[in-house]
C-alpha cells in the first residue's frame, strides 16, 4: 500500500491537549471489523464487550523524565536535550536527540544548570538531530541517574502544545480545578502499570485504565497480564517514503517473560479472546508468535512495521487510541480492523468529534 491511502484531514482542535478528568472519560468509538459496524461508547464501558477468561495484554514500561533544558557554552543558547537511551551506565554514554541540532557539535558542553553539577559533553553524530553524548559529573554512578531525572521532564509528543492563552487556562481550570498542570502530565503521562523504567513517550492506551476499571474487569473475570515493550520516539516519527515496503521503523526493546506467554498460549487453548492493548503491545506480540500465533520468551529488540495486508496470528481484538493520518500506527489499525473498515470509522470518529492523540479517545476493534 500507498502512504497517500492513510492521508484523511483533522482538524487541530481534535488533537488533545488535555486528558480527560478521569481515564475511563473518555470516549470509545467502537468498530465490528466481520460487519463493520461502528458504535459510540465510552471506555467506561469496555468490561462488556469481553466475558470470563478473555485476557488484556498490557504495557508496563515507565515514562522516565526525558526531556532536559540546558545552555551552551560560551554562546549561552538554549538546548533541548531529549534523551533516547543509556549507552553506558558506567561511562556514562546516552544516545540523544538535540534541538536546534545546528549549533551542537562534537566537543560541545552543555550546562544543565548554574552550578555545573551536571554537564553533556557532545562526543558523536548519530543522525541529522541525533548525537552521542557524556555526562560529566561528581555524582557516583548510584545517584547519577537520579539527580538526572529531577533535572528532566515529561516527554510530551510535541503535538501536544499549549500555550497558556487566558482562553487555555480557562478551561483548564475547568476540567482540573486546583491541579498544576506540570503537576498533571507527570501523574496522567504514566499509566497505572508503570513499572518498569525505560519509555520516552506513554503507552497511550494504557492510560485510560483506572483501579476502578480494573476492579470491573476483574469482577467479570477478565484476566491481564504484561509486556515491557519501551516507547521510541519512532512511534511519532514522520514516514517520508510513498512506498511503505521501504519505510524502516526505529527499533524498541522489549521484554516478554513467562507469565504473559503462559497466559497468551491457555487463552488460545481455551478459546478465549486476547485483547491487545496498544500499537506496541501488538507489535510485541506479533515479534515473537510462532507459525500457530504460540508465543515465546524473549528479550531483544523489534523493527517490526505492521501495514496491510498482514494475517494476525496473537490477538483477536484491539484496543487502541485514535491516531494522525498517515502515522504507522493507523496503518497498523488498518491491517487489523481491514483498511476500507478502518478508514471510515476514522471519518465518522472526525465527523463525531473524538479526540485524537495521546490524550484522546479510544478506539476497541473486535470481531
Amino acid at each position: 500500500m500507498k502512504l497517500s491511502q492513510f492521508r484523511f484531514k483533522l482538524p487541530i482542535e481534535q488533537i488533545a491537549q488535555f486528558p480527560t478528568p478521569y481515564p475511563e472519560d473518555a470516549r470509545m468509538i467502537v468498530l465490528h471489523r466481520s460487519t463493520g459496524e461502528i458504535e459510540h461508547k465510552g471506555v467506561r464501558d469496555l468490561p462488556e464487550f469481553f466475558d470470563e477468561g478473555d485476557l488484556f495484554v498490557f504495557n508496563d514500561t515507565k515514562v522516565f523524565p526525558a526531556r532536559l533544558y540546558a545552555q551552551k557554552e560560551k554562546t549561552l543558547a538554549n538546548i533541548e536535550i531529549f534523551l533516547l537511551r543509556e549507552l553506558n551506565h558506567d561511562l556514562r554514554y546516552w544516545d540523544v536527540i538535540v534541538d536546534p541540532a545546528r549549533k551542537i557539535r562534537i566537543g560541545n558542553k552543555l550546562f544543565l544548570d548554574e552550578e555545573n553539577t551536571i554537564v553533556a559533553e557532545v562526543i558523536d553524530n548519530t543522525t541529522s538531530r541525533g548525537r552521542t553524548i557524556r555526562f560529566l559529573t561528581d555524582y557516583d554512578n548510584s545517584e547519577f541517574v537520579d539527580r538526572l531525572y529531577e533535572k528532566g521532564n515529561t516527554p510530551l509528543p510535541k503535538y501536544i502544545h499549549r500555550p497558556m492563552s487566558e482562553e487555555v487556562q480557562a478551561e483548564y481550570d475547568k476540567i482540573f480545578p486546583d491541579y498544576p498542570v506540570t503537576r498533571m502530565d507527570e501523574d496522567r503521562y504514566q499509566s497505572i502499570f508503570a513499572d518498569k523504567v525505560g519509555a520516552v513517550a506513554a503507552p497511550a492506551a494504557c492510560l485510560h485504565f483506572s483501579k476502578q476499571l480494573l476492579k470491573r474487569m476483574e469482577i467479570k473475570g477478565i484476566e491481564h497480564e504484561f509486556l515491557t515493550s519501551h516507547m521510541s520516539l519512532g512511534n511519532f516519527k514522520t514516514i517520508d517514503v510513498e512506498d511503505l515496503t521501504k519505510h524502516k521503523m526505529d527499533s524498541e526493546q522489549i521484554f516478554v517473560r513467562k507469565e504473559l506467554v503462559d497466559a497468551v498460549n491457555n487463552a488460545h487453548s481455551a478459546e478465549k479472546h486476547v485483547c491487545a492493548v496498544g500499537t506496541e503491545i501488538m507489535r510485541a506480540l506479533e515479534h515473537v508468535a510462532g507459525t500457530e500465533g504460540q508465543l515465546k520468551v524473549y528479550e531483544g529488540w523489534t523493527n517490526k512495521f505492521i501495514f496491510p495486508p498482514y494475517d494476525f496470528a496473537v490477538a483477536d481484538s484491539f484496543f487502541v487510541n485514535l491516531y494522525d493520518s498517515q502515522s504507522s500506527q493507523l496503518m497498523m489499525v488498518a491491517a487489523f480492523g481491514g483498511y476500507e473498515k478502518v478508514m471510515h470509522a476514522y471519518e465518522v470518529a472526525v465527523e463525531e468529534g473524538y479526540r485524537f492523540g495521546d490524550y484522546g479517545d479510544a478506539m476497541l476493534i473486535i470481531d
